[in-house]
């Protein structure tokens, strides 16, 4: 690998995918980390990076991983997702572990694991991809609201932690993106996830990868901390105007 590295987790499909293909149009290579090694391998290969399995909820796969990453001027870390909308009455603690497995530890041990070498780069930079629900909270969405909330705290705090190294933060917070990121919400039920969108214009998984690689390739000086970014007909996280 001869250009700077992005590492991209979470990038068999949706934003990861996506972001995969904007980072190797603007000159790096690309290595992707995702569970689904099938789905992993046909994006690198379409993007001309190095697919690796990657787990992020696994402390051995994570190891695994980041020790067969040879550098890395950019990470982005966008495993992670929802399970249900469980009232917390009637919370799944199953689900809740693995929203916080997902989003918060996983961020936390690939991070951990990459900053010696985005350091070591001379031009690092952190892109962690959370959500609206890191700064609202609806019903049904406390096990979800409350791992991004965690996330982005974690996130927030790497860039006070790490001030004076050569490491640049992003914490990028889409609204509403339709991928299959309902489909896993309800455990398949591609029905039930559909209707999310109805009646509304989404953004889509490359419209965040796009402001992503926006946000990478701004001057070493420049750090954009945060970007909230929602579709038009969308005001927060409970308030979209839907057209019949």
């Amino acid at each position: 690998m001869n250009n700077p590295i992005a590492v991209v987790t979470g990038a068999s499909a949706g934003i990861g995918a996506a972001t995969a293909h904007h980072l190797a149009a603007a000159g790096f290579d690309v290595v992707l980390g995702a569970r689904r090694l099938d789905r992993l391998a046909e994006v690198a290969r379409a993007v001309g990076g190095v697919a690796i399995e990657l787990d992020v909820t696994d402390p051995a796969s994570v190891e695994a991983f980041t020790d067969q990453v040879p550098g890395c001027h950019v990470l982005v870390n966008n495993a992670g997702g929802a399970k249900g909308l469980d009232r917390v009455v009637e919370a799944d603690e199953e689900r809740f572990r693995w929203m916080f497995e997902a989003n918060v530890l996983g961020t936390l041990r690939v991070t951990k694991a990459l900053l010696p070498k985005l350091i070591a780069s001379g031009n690092g930079h952190v892109v962690t991809v959370t959500s609206i629900a890191a700064q609202e909270v609806y019903d049904g969405g406390s096990g979800y609201t409350a791992a991004k909330h965690a996330q982005s705290a974690l996130h927030r705090t790497l860039r006070g932690e790490l001030l004076g190294e050569p490491v640049r933060f992003t914490e990028v917070l889409p609204g509403m993106v339709e991928t299959d990121f309902s489909v896993t919400r309800f455990d398949g039920d591609a029905e039930k996830a559909a209707k999310v969108y109805d009646g509304i214009d989404p953004l889509t998984a490359d419209d965040v990868a796009e402001v992503i690689a926006f946000a990478v390739t701004r001057p070493a000086h420049v750090n954009l901390d945060q970007i909230v970014l929602k579709p038009r007909a969308q005001a927060s996280a409970t308030r979209a105007h839907r057209v019949s």
